[in-house]
């Protein structure tokens, strides 16, 4: 099971910032590059990485610069850890992001209270967004998993963790991951108050899910995952690692609105 869950899978928002993480940033550059060409214009990612750079961790009680921010979905869409990850037969990839993920629920004031934190595989579809920018959207409607186990307290200032991908059990790709405040262009307080500014995300018994971003992504690496392919997260703040399987989902075809 994932460490949180609500009862009714809809109050249970799943979100998410990208952009936070000079791999992150690094790698969807070069996706614009391989995309429109070495004399494009310098992509959008790279001005509000930069963007973060400079103004993403103010001061205590000052605001800092406002993130990237996307939805992923509701509680529906979390799969536990070990379960697979759908690929829609409509998905132009699927590709792991390993990220941390922070966990809260809304007091009956509306306060947002950190529970904690986990790991998470944030998994979207980056062939969709490099087509064009403006389908990062779709490609983030995606499943995803978080889990095993939950962290409780503060998050420490570095975390080192590995991401791996397993096909037909050889590891075909795996990276370390740099992460925690130390290696963020933003901190996690600054993250926190855009997100929680609105009041629909304040709205008491809600449960959220944040992506804090990923640092390594294998198809920065050119690997071009399959179903079957398992991906495997693990830091050894978070004991036992996260594990999923990705799997193809049969094509449901045209979906039709039928008038009330």
């Amino acid at each position: 099971l994932a460490p949180v869950d609500h009862p009714e899978p809809a109050r249970f928002l799943i979100t998410g910032t990208g952009l936070t993480h000079t791999g992150s940033a690094a790698a969807r550059d070069k996706m614009h590059v391989l995309t429109h060409g070495t004399d494009a214009a310098e992509s959008d990612s790279l001005k509000i990485f930069r963007m973060g750079l400079e103004g993403g961790k103010p001061a205590p009680g000052e605001l800092g610069v406002q993130p990237e921010w996307f939805f992923k979905g509701v509680g529906t869409c979390v799969v536990p850890p070990g379960a697979a990850l759908p690929l829609p037969a409509f998905a132009k990839a699927g590709a792991e992001e390993a990220e941390i993920v922070g966990l809260y629920l809304n007091g009956p004031d509306g306060r947002p209270y950190r529970i904690g934190y986990a790991l998470g595989n944030e998994y979207s579809d980056h062939v969709t967004e490099a087509e064009n920018y403006l389908y990062l959207a779709h490609s983030k409607l995606r499943s995803c998993s978080i889990g095993p186990e939950l962290l409780i307290g503060e998050l420490p200032p570095e975390v080192r963790g590995h991401s791996r991908i397993r096909r037909d059990g050889a590891v075909i790709w795996e990276q370390e991951f740099l992460s925690g405040e130390t290696h963020m262009s933003h901190s996690i307080a600054n993250l926190e108050h855009y997100h929680f500014r609105y009041p629909m995300h304040r709205r008491p018994g809600d449960l959220h899910a944040y992506f804090f971003g990923a640092a390594v992504m294998s198809y920065a690496s050119g690997i071009k995952t399959a179903p079957g392919d398992e991906y495997e997260i693990q830091a050894p703040e978070f004991g036992k690692p996260l594990r999923n399987r990705m799997q193809a989902v049969p094509d449901e075809g045209l979906v039709a609105v039928t008038p009330l």
